[in-house]
Order: structure tokens, then sequence, then C-alpha cells
């Protein structure tokens, strides 16, 4: 459930046919340096604005190897480009946007080869970036096609989500191209925008709309392309990403899902049943009523989540326990030490004396 240094709760698992066995996840740093950008174009304010919307302090674990709904992500990006009156912030975003940023997977797919071999390298394992996009290519008549299909689509905001993938997959294949090779065209699943031109100023090639999914068009011959920009090789295997990063598409329950986004929450430095049954799109009544089905609650859950970082920063870090209770959101140190025992069986000073003993 957790990445394989997270702890994994003991959780009464029931049958289940419930609309959040499959809940889009993503991982955060498919965000990566969109904070940081809204702040210098809009300001901090705006910035501010957006993290509410999406009830979730993005920046606080943009570089964290944790998953958040798709419509977490899409309500951040939506609130930009309607506070900012930008329709397509997204385009915005897309010279910017890298697959280096994608943090461990990122490094992996770039440690191949070949564009061929990145391409295969991310279908194969886009599990541990999202679970429910999809990545495939093509080959027809010396025409290869890169397809990115996102789990956003339908929502609002996916205007902007398609042309930051779009923004992706062009740095993908440019990652292992000579400087702005030609590229056939870019193809949008998007409406035909009044000023079409600047999608072409930016791709750097024709862009198509209103066709079936993201898709970037290159000759075929260009997938034997060794990656240019690279100084020294990425030594990083599947393996090390498997004990790096979840395969978000084993996650199975709800409760696995919610434990996800509450792992994401504590980074952020606040836990909230409101926000996290807004992330998967529901009430906190029926979020409740569903945890209860599995054998839990989202107290139970968030205090076992957030015990798991208490320990983390017990084990690693030099401060003090109210300073660590007061970063997990807890009102006082004696409620975080007491949740810690129920959730361990130890306090807090009695972990690090136990840590100190074996030293």
């Amino acid at each position: 459930m957790f990445q394989t240094n997270h702890f994994a709760p003991t959780l009464r698992k029931l049958p289940t046919s419930s609309r959040f066995d499959s809940v889009p996840v993503i991982s955060v740093t498919a965000l990566a340096g969109v904070p940081g950008f809204v702040r210098a174009a809009f300001g901090d304010k705006l910035l501010r604005q957006a993290n509410r919307a999406a009830m979730l302090d993005i920046e606080a674990i943009e570089d964290q190897d944790c998953f958040i709904p798709h419509l977490t992500m899409s309500a951040f990006v939506d609130s930009v480009a309607r506070l900012t009156g930008e329709e397509y912030f997204g385009l915005m975003l897309a010279p910017h946007l890298t697959i280096a940023s994608y943090g461990c997977w990122g490094e992996y797919v770039l440690g191949a080869s070949t564009l061929g071999d990145a391409i295969q390298r991310a279908a194969a394992t886009i599990g541990f970036h999202s679970r429910g996009d999809s990545l495939s290519l093509s080959v027809i008549g010396g025409q290869a096609r890169l397809s990115y299909t996102s789990a956003a689509k339908g929502l609002g905001g996916y205007a902007q989500v398609a042309c930051g993938a779009a923004g992706v997959v062009v740095n993908l294949c440019r990652s292992f191209l000579p400087a702005r090779p030609p590229l056939r065209c870019v193809e949008l699943d998007l409406p035909k925008p009044r000023r079409s031109g600047l999608f072409d100023d930016v791709f750097g090639c024709p862009v198509l709309f209103e066709k079936p999914t993201v898709t970037v068009c290159l000759d075929a011959a260009w997938l034997k392309a060794g990656r240019h920009l690279r100084d020294e090789p990425a030594f990083i295997t599947v393996d090390d990403l498997a004990r790096a990063r979840v395969d978000c598409r084993k996650l199975t329950g709800l409760s696995d899902v919610l434990a996800e986004q509450i792992w994401s929450q504590v980074l952020a430095g606040k836990v909230s049943i409101e926000s996290a049954a807004r992330s998967l799109d529901t009430s906190v009544r029926t979020l409740q009523r569903e945890l209860n089905r599995e054998g839990t609650d989202f107290r139970t859950l968030a205090n076992l989540v957030r015990s798991q970082r208490a320990l983390e920063l017990l084990r690693h870090s030099d401060a003090s326990v109210t300073q660590i209770s007061g970063l997990l959101g807890y009102s006082a140190p004696a409620h975080f030490a007491r949740a810690l025992r129920k959730a361990t069986g130890l306090g807090p000073k009695e972990f690090r004396q136990l840590i100190s003993l074996g030293s």
C-alpha cells in the first residue's frame, strides 16, 4: 500500500465493488516546478488560491514520491486558468515541463540508450507514475506515433493537463533528438482554439486539434536516436524504481488509495478528511461509510500514516517531540504521543531511547 519505506497498516479487507477501487492517481511530480512558475508569473496570492482550490499545498510536496488523485491535479491547474483568465494556461507551462522532473521514474526512462527504448520503459512502468494514464507507440508507414491518454480527461482543467502532457512527451522526444528536430506534428484531443498558431509556435511543429488523444508524430527512424543531453550514464534499474516508489496500479480498495492521499497530506503538513473527500469527488459521509465497509475509519488510517512519518522524523532528525507534533498537525504533543503509542506500542521518547540503545 505504501512505498517500500512505509509500513502497511493492518486493515480488515472486505470484498467490495466500490467506485473507489480504481480511483485514478498520479505522482505529484507531474506538477514539479508548476507552483514556482505560478508564483513568478502571477504572484503568491494566486498560488495560495490555487492551493485552496486543490485543498493541498502542492509546492510543499512537489518533489516527493507520493501520489495525488487526478482530480486534485486538475483542480489546481483549472483554478490557475480561471483566476488568471488564461484559457490555455497549460500551453504557457508546456515549454517548461520536463520528464526529468518526474523523479525516479523520469530518471529510469531517461536512462534508456535510445528514444525507442525510453518509450518502451515509460509504457511498461507507467504504474510507477500514474494509475489511469497510458502511453503507447505505433509505427505505420515510417511514421512513429507516441500517444498519451490521461485519466483527467473529462475533468475541469483537462485542457491544461492535455497541453502539459504534450509538452512532456515532446520533451521526452527532444531529450534524444537534435535541437528542434522536425517533429511531424502534435495532435491534441481539444477543440480548435481561435489562436491555434500559438500552439504551433510553442511545440515547434504543426498542431492538429479534435484528435482522439494527445499524440506526438515523428519519423520512425528517430526511434534509434541516442540521448544527447546526458553527460554520463544514469544507472537506475526497474528494481531501484520499485524500491523507491509504489506501483499505484497495485493499490486495491479505498483504504489503499486514501492512505496514499493521507501520506501526501502529511508531507504537506495538514491532514483533513474534507480534503480527502474532495480529492475523491465524494462527500465526507460517503467516505466514512465506505471506509467502515473496509473495517476502518479515517482517524485510524490517518494516525497510522502519521505515525509512519513520525517514526522517520524521530529516527532521522533532531526535531523535538513538540516540533514533530506540530508538523504532523496534532493540537498537542500529548495527543501525538498517545496516537503513536496506539499505533506502534511506543511513545516518541521511548522510541528514541530504543534507537539510541541500538546505535
